[in-house]
């Protein structure tokens, strides 16, 4: 039988983020939860990256996460992990560049601004 949380052991475990903008702001409603959450993994793998000095000429940062690490990690199909980081690109919070020559595709997780209009922006986009 599972334990209860106690003050001392309710920090005990490592967690994913995932943006509460994913979850409340409605221009995601439609985003599958899958999706969301491999949003927030690929948030988690940008510290190694960073670790690894993963930055393109440009300065940003890129990562690689096969879909076959996707695949395992969300125990889900080929077919499955492609649409999920599809839906990503489809929406804007990941752009994939090929690198040919059996090179891993780099994955360059973006920023968003909350899309829904927020009553003490004016309307104006927020950077989350």
């Amino acid at each position: 039988m599972n334990e209860y949380f106690t003050e001392q052991t309710a920090l005990d475990y490592a967690f994913y983020r995932v943006p509460k903008a994913l979850i409340v702001d409605p221009a995601y409603r439609d985003t599958p939860t899958e999706a969301k959450l491999l949003y927030g993994l690929l948030l988690d793998r940008l510290g190694l990256s960073l670790r690894n000095g993963w930055l393109d000429d440009r300065g940003r940062v890129f990562l690689y996460y096969t879909v076959a690490n996707i695949r395992e990690d969300l125990n889900c199909s080929k077919e499955k992990a492609c649409k999920l980081l599809r839906e990503l690109e489809r929406i804007d919070l990941i752009e994939r560049k090929r690198q040919g020559l059996g090179l891993p595709t780099r994955i360059y997780v973006k920023r968003f601004s909350q899309r829904s209009e927020n009553p003490t922006s004016g309307g104006r986009n927020i950077r989350l």
